[in-house]
């Protein structure tokens, strides 16, 4: 074969339209990557359609579709999207209150009113706006001098009530040291106490021969005594209050199922029998049981257990000031019983 024989192979390089097709085919595959990317597919009509195919190729399989229909596409599927955040946006408002409202109301009629009485100042400026501005300022110093006699009239009712809470406390001192000499046997005797504190007299009974062991009746000896008591009420106005009073040992049995029993039936019966005088009102008396709840000795000791078991009738002279206890009664030692 000599050199100068002509060569079939095929011209080096590919063909001048490789490269067209090349880009058309990039082109073409780009463009339905996007057609993919912005498609929707529909879950339920997908389903639906398969089912009819499978019952136009005979299977027959009934397919239930409960999920709620509603569109999907590849992206939303795969890649989720960004969580938004708000763009704060400064707005400026303005808001009136109700004040600066009603200030802003506009009233024709009123207007008209102030521009009539602007006019009648104006033409009665003279010697007698001197006049009119004294009086004006008669009536602030009037104002001012107000809350100064507001005051003292305080004060003087302050004063007042003093004067009677001490008047008080010394008429119940007086009637106390009366009632002191009325009843002097029975105070040496120990069988009551007398007592002043403000404006209270309190006549004290002592357990020791008023009432037996655990009860609420009255011993006939003692029986006088509340004669005596009930003589020197009628003596005296106010209310009268009768307080029970116990020491802390329980007590339960088929009379009294607490010392709060006990306590308020001595009270009763002490006010029944006071009550036996005509003389006296029924609407002056009070009655209060108060068991154990206000001692005025040790309940720790036989004696003071003793002391604490009492009934007291209580005179209000009036409004109980802060005074100091006036006792003019022998504090007498009675024996432990209950």
């Amino acid at each position: 074969m000599s050199d100068e024989e002509e060569c079939d192979c095929p011209p080096e390089g590919l063909p001048a339209y490789m490269g067209t097709f090349a880009d058309l085919m990039a082109l073409l595959m780009c463009f339905f990557v996007l057609l993919l990317s912005f498609a929707e597919m529909d879950v339920l009509k997908f389903k639906q359609i398969a089912g009819s195919m499978k019952m136009a190729f005979g299977v027959q399989n009934e397919v239930h579709v409960r999920d709620i229909p509603k569109g999907t596409s590849i992206i939303a599927l795969e890649f989720s999207p960004g969580k938004p955040q708000p763009t704060v946006i400064k707005a400026v408002m303005q808001q009136t209150i109700d004040v600066t409202r009603e200030t802003l109301d506009f009233d024709e009629a009123e207007e008209e009113e102030n521009e009539g009485k602007g006019k009648d100042e104006q033409q009665g400026e003279g010697p007698g706006t001197d006049k009119a501005t004294a009086k004006e300022d008669a009536s602030k110093d009037d104002s001012v001098k107000e809350p100064k006699q507001s005051i003292e009239e305080i004060l003087k009712e302050v004063q007042a009530a003093k004067d009677a809470a001490t008047k008080a406390a010394e008429e119940a001192e007086a009637l106390a040291q009366e009632i002191a000499v009325k009843m002097s046997k029975e105070i040496l005797e120990g069988q009551v106490e007398l007592l002043a504190k403000g404006a209270y007299v309190v006549i004290r009974i002592r357990e020791k021969g008023s009432f037996g062991s655990a009860s609420d009746t009255i011993e006939r000896k003692f029986l006088p005594v509340i004669k005596k008591i009930s003589d020197i009420l009628t003596e005296t106005d106010g209310e009268v209050r009768v307080a029970g009073h116990t020491d802390s040992l329980p007590i339960n049995d088929e009379y009294f199922r607490s010392n709060w029993e006990l306590s308020g039936g001595r009270a009763a019966s002490v006010t029944r029998e006071l009550l036996k005088n005509r003389k006296l009102k029924r609407d002056r008396f009070v009655i209060n049981g108060y068991a154990d709840t206000k001692p005025i000795a040790d309940n720790l000791t036989s004696e003071g257990r003793a002391t604490n078991r009492r009934v007291e009738v209580i005179i209000v002279q009036g409004e109980q000031p802060d005074g100091k206890i006036v006792g003019v009664g022998i504090n007498s030692k009675a024996p432990p019983t209950k």
